[in-house]
């Protein structure tokens, strides 16, 4: 089913995420929920809290060399814990939250992740390049955080007069 995808300002978008103690049903129907709505929208990354559900849950499906999006791809990742992390890298980011609008944002180049599957198996994996940046991303929604929060004062001040100015008019 999709489901709406809360956008920028809305107050929940700033709310902490809580781990999932339960591995059931209803967990399952949410992630494919999350998969249907991001795939509807054309992302390639989501996190529960984006449609207004405070699990640390979250999903990544990056686009293959052939432009295509497979199911087999898709990563579930629930209660994720950064291990490790190092390098820096840049990357022009978006957000289906902060619809049409994208920055460069530097983060770690790699990391190392402890998570869960839908199924309540705990793993390690090393993610690096787009990958790991989605998964940052994603990550810091699960905190209450958005990607704009890591833009400089002058380009925040921008955006924020900008997007108040699209949203008028868009109502």
């Amino acid at each position: 089913m999709i489901r709406e995808i809360l956008v920028y300002p809305n107050k929940i978008l700033r709310e902490k995420s809580h781990d999932v103690t339960v591995f059931d049903e209803k967990l399952h129907q949410l992630l494919d929920d999350m998969y249907d709505t991001m795939i509807h929208k054309e992302g390639i990354g989501l996190a529960a809290i984006q449609i207004g559900v405070q699990d640390n849950v979250l999903i990544i499906n990056l686009v293959d060399e052939e432009g295509f999006q497979k199911f087999e791809n898709l990563h579930e990742i629930i209660n994720p814990v950064i291990l490790e992390k190092d390098g820096l890298t840049t990357y022009q980011e978006g957000c289906l939250s902060v619809p049409g609008y994208y920055d460069d944002v530097e983060r770690a180049e790699h990391i190392k992740v402890s998570y869960y599957d839908r199924h309540g198996s705990q793993h390690i994996k090393e993610f690096t390049g787009l990958i790991s940046i989605a998964v940052q991303h994603e990550m810091d929604h699960l905190r209450g955080h958005l990607f704009i929060e890591k833009l400089s004062y002058l380009k925040r001040k921008k955006f924020e007069k900008d997007w108040k100015k699209q949203q008028k008019a868009g109502k």
